[in-house]
């Protein structure tokens, strides 16, 4: 089993390695691709150093499985090349995600439509995943009709150069700027670029992937997307509408028996999901679950998730490990 990560020295590249190093996968060689300016570095995987080698390089080394966390225009270009070799592309960017013709897979949940014939396959928005893990058990039971959520976006959602404002700010440095404005002791209404709607394409994102991951476009979703001051973990206040009424103790149940789920939810003992305790951790953390008194068949939960873990870097792995699993590279 031959791997590339195609984006190694990024973000979520080197969380790609901890991810597979941690999960044991099962790898007998891993190449480290990145820019031509990045090639040679060296990059410790299990103890080794790996050379960084190019995108043509690892093309012609034609490995069974390439993780892309390279950005969209890079998968555009490189990914049919991989494929074109007979590799399983899983990519982390919005490029393929909408495209009818490549599957949008969160493993929980629709794994099972994968075949060895998707040679690209699409890793959604981190901040759909975490919601669609907490929203897909419930709408096979009380079918969504209506989803209105905002979220509270780390920094490391945008990337290194983010965090690194972040953390200039703090210590009260001049340095480059990701954002329009200052992030530390802010909120910034604005997660990726305006579109013609009013709506960010991070907006969008939440709106569009859901309706094809449930494999429902009858789904109503409207969203608000916000960075704030944190360095990892994405959390979001969702309000969902059901077709059916629903028991809060069931939903409870329901969502503690769904894998990769954990239920933290005590007011008693005041126990809520925040980024603090997700941060490192692959599950996403469910709580504040109450029914919306202003309106029948409608609840509110509180989603909270490592946005470079199951965001990105642990769906992907998992998606090849499926894929590795059940004999479809």
């Amino acid at each position: 089993m031959k791997v590339a990560i195609v984006g190694a020295t990024g973000l979520v590249g080197n969380v790609m390695l901890n991810v597979l190093e941690e999960r044991n996968f099962p790898l007998d060689e891993l190449l480290l691709v990145a820019s031509e300016r990045s090639v040679g570095k060296k990059i410790k995987f299990k103890g080794k150093d790996i050379a960084v080698i190019s995108i043509p390089s690892a093309i012609e080394a034609r490995p069974d499985i390439a993780l892309f966390s390279a950005g969209g225009s890079t998968s555009l270009e490189w990914a049919p090349k991989f494929a074109e070799v007979g590799t399983t592309v899983i990519d982390n960017s919005s490029a393929w995600r909408m495209d009818n013709s490549k599957k949008l897979v969160v493993p929980e949940i629709n794994a099972g439509e994968l075949s060895k014939s998707d040679k690209i396959i699409a890793n959604p928005n981190c901040s759909t995943i975490q919601m669609v893990m907490a929203l897909a058990p419930l709408h096979k039971k009380y079918k969504i009709k209506r989803i209105v959520v905002s979220t509270y976006q780390s920094v490391s959602g945008t990337g290194v150069k983010a965090v690194e404002q972040m953390e200039n700010e703090i210590l009260g440095k001049e340095g480059a700027m990701a954002y329009p404005y200052p992030i530390h002791k802010n909120a910034i209404p604005h997660c990726d670029v305006f579109e013609d709607n009013g709506y960010t394409k991070e907006e969008m994102k939440l709106v569009n992937e859901t309706q094809k991951i449930l494999s429902d476009n009858t789904i109503a979703v409207t969203a608000t997307a916000v960075r704030i001051p944190t360095a990892g973990g994405h959390s979001e206040s969702v309000n969902i509408e059901f077709e059916n009424e629903f028991d809060e103790s069931d939903v409870r149940q329901l969502l503690s028996e769904t894998d990769g789920i954990t239920l933290q939810d005590n007011l008693d003992t005041n126990v809520y999901p925040m980024p603090m305790f997700a941060h490192g951790k692959d599950d996403v953390f469910v709580g504040r679950i109450r029914r919306d008194n202003s309106q029948a068949n409608t609840i509110n939960m509180w989603v909270v998730s490592d946005n470079l873990r199951k965001g990105a870097a642990t769906n992907t792995v998992q998606i090849a490990e499926y894929l590795v699993k059940n004999d479809l590279v």
